[in-house]
Parts: structure tokens; C-alpha cells; sequence
């Protein structure tokens, strides 16, 4: 893989990301724990099939890897079901801008946690996804849609920071793919009890977009972005999937004809800026692929 093609994997991967709202809301026979468990079974079958075609190179667990997959996994699954239900509740865009807020709760949470000191330009990015999100929400009303739905999508976005932090805890011991493979399974074994149950009302139209979900939006997005990780830098592979909400909202409006006002462009806007500053903030640390792989 040479550079150019290694930068249109990083697209395409961004692309498959920023569709995983559309998928959702598609499935409308669907609830979003059994979009969850659907999309990290067939993630499961995607991420081992890569796994198998690239080769041995995985890492034996120990406890310690055990007690952190199973972490990740419990993070990941509520971030997934948050997020699909903020997709359910008030549509594509706001539910993919809330969950772009995750830069600031990571900001925050760092310097919580691993006592880092949250530097002027970090806080400038909070301050910039605070009035994005002001922006994006058309009025505060808790018996809102909109509000609600945002609400949702911003308890995705903070616990996919700490599904983040809970990664770098790891220091990149086990293989990017390694860790996403186990953590979905995880994600499936913890929703199958709750998902179980209406399984066979699914249509198949709409097994269809979620197989669509967990192959593309999930496995092989995952896969280009570790694979170009080999030819591209960490904060250029960042910056291109920043463009993940671009994608993603365009794609609502012309699928579902979610038509974003003026405001809520320019809160998406200021949101994008900040994910694009974080990647810069981010680049100055030592890159970390599997921080930012299992996208929305």
C-alpha cells in the first residue's frame, strides 16, 4: 500500500464510519440493543476474517488484557446503544455531532484521571464544542426530541472517551484488531440476553443494513484505518476522520432529507474545527491506533 491509496483507504474508512447513523436509523424494525448486538456479531465474523488474512501476530492474554476487554467492551456497548438511540430519537445529525464531542470529555477526563494538565489550547477545544453543541440544539427543552436526543448522543460521546482512555491504560499491548475483535465480542455476549427476545420480528431488509453496519461501518472501516496506519501519520489518518460527521450528515440529507439549518451548520462547523484540533493536540503524543478505531 503506497501513500495515495493508503490516503483513499483512510476516506473510504471515514466514509463507512460516518454512515453508521444511516444504517440505524434504516433499520427501523430494529431497537438499538439489537442493532448493537447485530452489528458487533457481524463485526466479529468481518474483524476475523482480517485477522486470518493478515497473519499471526496476536498477543496471548493475561489477566490484566482479560479485566480491560472486558471493560472496553462494557463501554463500547453503551456507547453504541446511546448512540443509535439518539439516532432514533432526533436523527442522524445531532446524534453525530453530540457524539463528536468526545474530544472535550477526553480533554477533561485526562486531566481527571491521569492528573495531565489541561493545557490553554485543550481548553479553547472545550470551549469550542461547548458553543457547537449551544449551536446545534435548536432549544433547550427537555421534552424536546432535539434535546433529548442530544443528551444521548453526549452520554456516547463521554463514554466513548473513556472506552479511549481505557485503551491507552492499555498502552497498545494487544494488536489494534486483536482488541477491537475481542471487545465486540463482548459487546454481542453482553446484549444478547436483552436482544434476544425480539430477534425474529427483524425484517430482513433490515438485517441487511445491519450486517451492512457491522461489515463495512465496523470491520472494514477498522481495518483501513489500521492498515493505512502503516504508510500514513497518526494525526493525517486523525484529521481524515474528522471529515466522519461531514460524511455522515450529508448522507442523512439526501437519504432521509434531514435538512441541517444554518445554526446547526455552523455548531457542526466549530465541532469539526475542535476534532481537527484535537488530532493536532494528539499528534504530539505517541500514536495510539486502537484510541480512535471502533469509531461511531
Amino acid at each position: 500500500m503506497n501513500h495515495r491509496t493508503a490516503l483513499g483507504a483512510l476516506h473510504v474508512g471515514a466514509l463507512f464510519f460516518g454512515l453508521t447513523g444511516v444504517f440505524g436509523k434504516l433499520a427501523a424494525s430494529a431497537n438499538p440493543t439489537q442493532i448493537v448486538f447485530g452489528r458487533a456479531a457481524f463485526a466479529v465474523l468481518a474483524l476475523g476474517l482480517f485477522a486470518s488474512l493478515a497473519g499471526p501476530g496476536w498477543r496471548r492474554l493475561n489477566r490484566q488484557d482479560l479485566r480491560r476487554l472486558l471493560l472496553g467492551g462494557m463501554l463500547l456497548a453503551g456507547h453504541w446503544v446511546s448512540f443509535f438511540i439518539a439516532v432514533k430519537v432526533a436523527g442522524v445529525a445531532i446524534a453525530t455531532l453530540g457524539f463528536a464531542s468526545f474530544p472535550a470529555f477526553t480533554v477533561i477526563l485526562e486531566g481527571l484521571l491521569f492528573r495531565e494538565r489541561i493545557r490553554r489550547n485543550e481548553a479553547f477545544l472545550v470551549l469550542l464544542v461547548s458553543i457547537g453543541l449551544v449551536l446545534v440544539t435548536p432549544q433547550f427543552d427537555l421534552a424536546s426530541e432535539a434535546t433529548g436526543g442530544l443528551l444521548w448522543a453526549l452520554l456516547s460521546g463521554l463514554l466513548f472517551s473513556l472506552l479511549s482512555l481505557t485503551n491507552r491504560a492499555g498502552s497498545g499491548r494487544l494488536p489494534a484488531v486483536q482488541a477491537a475483535l475481542w471487545q465486540n465480542l463482548v459487546v454481542g455476549l453482553c446484549l444478547l440476553p436483552f436482544a434476544a427476545p425480539g430477534l425474529t420480528e427483524i425484517t430482513s431488509i433490515d438485517w441487511l443494513w445491519i450486517a451492512l453496519l457491522g461489515v463495512f461501518c465496523t470491520g472494514v472501516a477498522h481495518s483501513l484505518f489500521v492498515a493505512s496506519l502503516a504508510v500514513i501519520k497518526a494525526r493525517t489518518a486523525a484529521v481524515v476522520f474528522g471529515m466522519e460527521p461531514v460524511y455522515g450528515i450529508a448522507v442523512a440529507w439526501l437519504v432521509f432529507n434531514e435538512t441541517p439549518t444554518l445554526r446547526m451548520l455552523a455548531g457542526g462547523a466549530l465541532i469539526i474545527f475542535a476534532i481537527v484540533l484535537s488530532s493536532r493536540l494528539a499528534a504530539e503524543q505517541p500514536p495510539r491506533p486502537h484510541e480512535a478505531a471502533q469509531g461511531a
